[in-house]
């Protein structure tokens, strides 16, 4: 009700512009009008009254000639006219009749009030207990050794892993395989300093340097789809983007944060408690004080 009752204002408004814009005797009317009604107003005591009647009186005769010349302008640019309250009235109600729901580029629209209430109810739930893991091979692969070499070494153990991250990253997981058919894998858990220290001098998986990182303190980890056997990776591929923002969104709505949504660098496989990782740095530096 409230858009309908902007456009109709909007609507109102470029049609009086459009007239005074349009019809020069509308103009030379109404400036007249006002000017004979100002200098009414500047007279005093009853000459006041009796100019504001006459003022009134005229301006009566000054609306009809404008009604008049209204008549006959609408006439003569009739055509003009009829183009201008199309081009107006158009585009409002294209958008209103044509309005659909909107999906961002990397989104696709799934409707996850469901998986939310699930995720709710399986942190209100019993203890979760890690899915068992792939054959090792799995991280061995010679893609992985050619292209994501620090997947080979890296640490695995989910009881290296903060025990409230573990439970929402569980309940993850759980709502990708049951409501989505999609297997997450864990592929990086806890990650020493010496370790995080050398993947940042090599620049692989990582900006971030010793310390820095939530992975030191248990309350991060990495996780990837796998399909058919194998892990993914290309962002490209569209079942895998789509797992990917999924993951996000429902790491969201479990109360993480998704390396999707960083703008310096991507990390679609990284979720993080930011809170509880910010409060064990600043424990961390207190005591080295």
């Amino acid at each position: 009700m409230t858009v309908l009752v902007v456009l109709l204002v909007f609507f109102v408004l470029a049609c009086v512009s459009s007239w005074l814009l349009l019809f020069d005797g509308a103009r030379d009317a109404l400036s007249g009008w006002w000017a004979r009604i100002r200098a009414r107003f500047a007279r005093t005591g009853t000459r006041v009254s009796g100019g504001l009647a006459r003022s009134i009186g005229a301006g009566g005769r000054a609306a009809a000639g404008v009604g008049s010349g209204v008549r006959q302008g609408l006439r003569r640019h009739r055509w003009l006219v009829l183009a201008s309250v199309v081009l107006l009235v158009l585009p409002p109600l294209l958008v209103l009749g044509l309005r659909q729901r909107v999906v961002l580029p990397g989104f696709q629209g799934d409707d996850l009030g469901e998986s939310q209430t699930m995720i709710a109810g399986l942190l209100r739930g019993e203890r979760l207990v890690p899915p068992p893991p792939p054959p090792p091979a799995v991280f061995t692969t010679r893609e992985i050794r050619e292209e994501r070499p620090e997947v080979v070494t890296a640490d695995r153990r989910w009881d290296h892993v903060d025990a409230d991250l573990q439970q929402r990253v569980l309940a993850i997981y759980r709502v990708m395989q049951s409501q989505y058919g999609i297997r997450m894998v864990l592929v990086e858990g806890y990650r020493s300093p010496e370790r995080q220290a050398e993947l940042a001098r090599e620049g692989r998986a990582t900006l971030a340097g010793a310390w820095s990182s939530c992975h030191q303190y248990g309350l991060a980890l990495d996780s990837a789809p796998m399909r058919d056997g194998k892990l993914q990776w290309d962002m490209g591929d569209a079942w895998t983007r789509r797992a990917y923002f999924l993951y996000g969104e429902l790491a969201e709505q479990a109360g993480l944060t998704w390396g999707g949504r960083w703008t310096r660098l991507k990390d679609y496989v990284h979720v993080e408690s930011t809170r509880s990782c910010r409060e064990a740095r600043a424990a961390r530096r207190a005591a080295s004080d």
